[in-house]
């Protein structure tokens, strides 16, 4: 329906003809595809079907680290049995398009841009009786008039748009590429600055490999809004410190930097705005991420390594997170935790509202009773200090032991007995042993 929709509003406005339709979902056939671009689609989205040519048996438990078939796994024993190839895949997209040429041909059309937009050569199939065929669908076929345009888009090339921060990075940190010196660099930056940290990275891998500078060996100093994506697969050995804001995504499969954030000096209250927007930490596998103020929603989804402080988080915080460790200095939004299998969390609740927050089907919560674990948290609150400056952590070091009896300790059940110290007292193991 968003496909037709979209193809019929952009030929109704004459735009049509200046823009690309890309679809996906549920596609796995050559007769999927052409249906598809006779609905108005020129690019074609197939994921699920690849998956599957790679070995994926569709158990739906990719959040678990138990991957049957080690698609979709960090364990190297489960990894070991992944069978995927990429002829596989290659001769899957082969006989998709083998189908897409016989239809087309069947159709009496030379080409797949030919078939955009035909609606015309759709039809509602009927089902033989009236309790079946109740959902009218000719909506979706209707064929708007271009104009004097084509009904499909007709600009070539790319739209090419200005390099990226990264492209001067690397050129400024030509020192630590060539001679492995350590250098400081600082840039100011606008929400259209995207991926900071990115192209750098795939850089370190190269000449140093993951782990082959020590962490810090490159710092980059930005002052501004950061856009999106902001230390994306960012490595060990480099370090990103903003003072500003950024956008969405911040750390997204971030491999081993750290990135810290601290507001502007002139925001009052620091700690009731946000400074990071949603999805951060999307994937990540390692490193740090320390930021004086909110986070938007679905925090830490799928982090699997990184350890993170933040001072808050919207809805659906640590949604699927397999490892690593969290720690919320405020309030969480709704469905925290939700399908949470591995890592752990620390939240502080000054008001009681965290249990009505949380989603309780993977985890336990307790208060930190454990001296590892309480030393642990603080630790990392002490670690965000240093990092941000951050006036809220200053607050509740000054009053730990108070402060300590409002954190909740997060753990996801089937970690409880695999952990290397227990969540209780350890006076109580003694006891209980």
């Amino acid at each position: 329906m968003g496909l037709s929709e979209a193809n019929q509003v952009l030929t109704l406005n004459n735009l049509r003809h200046s823009v690309k339709l890309r679809t996906d979902g549920g596609i796995r056939t050559g007769r999927d595809v052409v249906i598809a671009a006779m609905l108005g689609a020129e690019e074609f989205g197939i994921g699920t079907a690849s998956l599957i040519a790679m070995g994926c048996i569709m158990v739906r438990q990719c959040h678990s680290n138990t991957c049957p078939v080690g698609v979709c796994t960090q364990d190297e024993a489960l990894r070991a049995k992944f069978t995927g190839t990429p002829e596989k895949v290659i001769n899957l997209f082969t006989f998709i398009a083998e189908e897409v040429r016989e239809i087309l041909a069947l159709l009496g059309l030379k080409s797949l841009q030919e078939a955009v937009g035909r609606t015309d050569l759709l039809m509602q199939v009927s089902r033989g009786g009236e309790h079946l065929d109740d959902l009218d669908l000719n909506p979706l076929l209707v064929k708007a008039d271009p104009g004097d345009h084509q009904p499909y888009c007709t600009v070539e090339g790319r739209n090419e748009v200005p390099d990226t921060l990264d492209a001067q990075i690397v050129r400024d940190a030509g020192p630590v590429f060539e001679r492995g010196e350590k250098m400081q660099l600082t840039y100011t930056v606008a929400s259209t600055a995207r991926s900071i940290g990115a192209r750098t990275s795939s850089h370190i891998v190269r000449r140093f490999g993951m782990d082959g500078l020590a962490p810090g060996h490159l710092t980059v100093q930005l002052k501004g809004s950061a856009g999106q994506s902001l230390g994306a697969f960012a490595v060990q050995g480099l370090r990103i410190e903003l003072t500003g804001e950024a956008n969405d995504y911040v750390g997204k499969g971030l491999s081993g930097a750290t990135i810290a954030i601290r507001p502007s000096p002139h925001l009052a209250q620091p700690e009731k705005n946000a400074i990071i927007g949603n999805t951060v930490l999307y994937g990540a596998t390692s490193g740090r991420l320390f930021a004086a103020g909110l986070a938007g929603e679905r925090f830490a989804v799928r982090n699997s390594g990184a350890t993170t402080v933040v001072e808050g988080v919207g809805a659906n915080g640590c949604e699927y997170m397999t490892g690593g460790m969290a720690v919320i200095l405020g309030k969480v939004g709704f469905n925290f935790a939700a399908g949470m299998t591995g890592g752990m969390a620390f939240v502080y609740d000054a008001d009681d509202s965290f249990q009505r927050s949380l989603n309780r089907e993977s985890v336990i919560t307790c208060r930190v009773a454990s001296a590892h674990w309480a030393g642990v948290l603080k630790d990392l609150v002490e670690e965000h200090a240093r990092e941000t400056g951050s006036a809220l952590a200053g607050e509740l070091l000054r009053n730990w032991d108070l402060a300590l009896e409002r954190f909740w300790q997060v753990c996801p059940k089937e970690m409880v007995g695999r952990l290397d110290h227990a969540l209780e007292a350890e006076e109580a193991v003694h006891r209980r042993a």
